[in-house]
């Protein structure tokens, strides 16, 4: 099968779940051309299973300590670009176009009425599951950025709806490797500022941080450690770790929750995905959340439990099996058995 695939380069998330099904696809056989847009081709990184691969520049959504930014999201918006990246999209004999919320491959498939699909966390809430109230426009967006005919949705809890479990790293299906360091943070907080993140943490002297997000340096600071980013050691520093302090987006509360790694959530204010996702997580008590850097929330956290793995099955099998069978209506058959076998 000739497979489109777009994929969101804003979040590093869209980046980590299509990369895996990505890689699934092409062993099955399929031929998959990869479209990525939001992000500049220079900023991408560990990139190298999309090949060959297309970047362009899309839409993306701008954010300034820890809140939306509307009003800058809209002034970058090219809306002439846009439509003529859509035009210009070569999609000759493609068979099904795969969106992870990529939307130049989503309405390249609507104006050509090629069946497209829609991958990731985003799809899930095309289904009965926790909502928060946001505005109308949040919702429109959030519905409407990059829609699809078929929607294969993620989340941590099936809520009783035909959606799969989250996309896991396949290194981290071996924990045997690293063993949790009693003590060890990770923090991965990339939409604050990192002075704001040294003085949140600066006072539990007794536990570990390794922080990541706006960091330009790997620098040792006593109990605070900056990483700069590489997938590699941000999974192993996730696997030592006893817990994870980071914003609510979704893969990495999802790593986490597959690991047993404890979650203190802090959603990106105005960013109706993300507060979804912290509404989510209080529900399950899967973890904590906060508002704002709260020394008093950290404090009461760092005290918790450990969790118990989630142990998530390995869910792009299933979709890739689903996607190879043709039968894209027979959905919740293929979520069932991603939900009731384990790895």
């Amino acid at each position: 099968m000739k497979i489109l695939f777009g994929v969101q380069g804003t979040g590093n998330g869209h980046i980590s779940r299509s990369r895996e099904l990505v890689r699934k696809l092409k062993e099955d056989g399929h031929d998959v051309q990869v479209v990525i847009s939001g992000r500049k081709e220079s900023e991408l990184k560990e990139i190298e299973v999309f090949s060959p691969y297309r970047v362009m520049k899309g839409m993306t959504l701008v954010t300034y300590k820890g809140r939306m930014n509307y009003i800058e999201t809209m002034f970058q918006l090219d809306l002439m670009r846009l439509m003529s990246d859509v035009l210009m999209l070569d999609t000759y004999g493609t068979d099904l176009v795969i969106t992870d919320f990529e939307p130049i491959t989503s309405m390249a498939a609507r104006i050509r009425n090629i069946p497209s699909m829609g991958f990731g966390h985003q799809y899930a809430f095309r289904f009965d599951i926790p909502f928060a109230k946001g505005n109308v426009f949040e919702k429109y967006t959030l519905l409407n950025f990059a829609p699809a005919r078929y929607n294969a949705g993620l989340h941590w809890s099936h809520f009783d709806q035909p959606i799969f479990p989250p996309v896991i790293p396949a290194t981290l299906y071996d924990r045997e490797i690293l063993k949790p360091v009693k003590g060890k943070i990770l923090v991965y907080l990339p939409f604050e500022e990192v002075e704001d993140v040294t003085d949140f943490i600066a006072p539990f002297e007794g536990y570990d941080f390794f922080i990541y997000g706006k960091v330009r340096e790997v620098l040792d600071n006593g109990h605070m450690h900056y990483r700069t980013y590489s997938r590699e050691g941000f999974l192993a520093d996730l696997m030592e770790s006893n817990g994870v302090v980071c914003n609510a987006g979704f893969e990495l509360p999802g790593e986490a929750l597959h690991l047993g790694k404890k979650l203190l959530l802090r959603p990106l204010d105005g960013q109706i995905e993300q507060e979804s996702n912290a509404l989510a997580i209080d529900m399950l008590g899967f973890g904590m959340v906060m508002h704002s850097l709260d020394r008093a929330v950290l404090g009461d956290w760092l005290e918790k439990p450990d969790r118990e793995p989630m142990n998530y099955s390995r869910t792009v099998d299933y979709i890739a099996e689903w996607i190879g069978s043709g039968k894209w209506e027979d959905l919740q058959k293929y979520t069932d058995a991603a939900w009731r076998e384990k790895p």
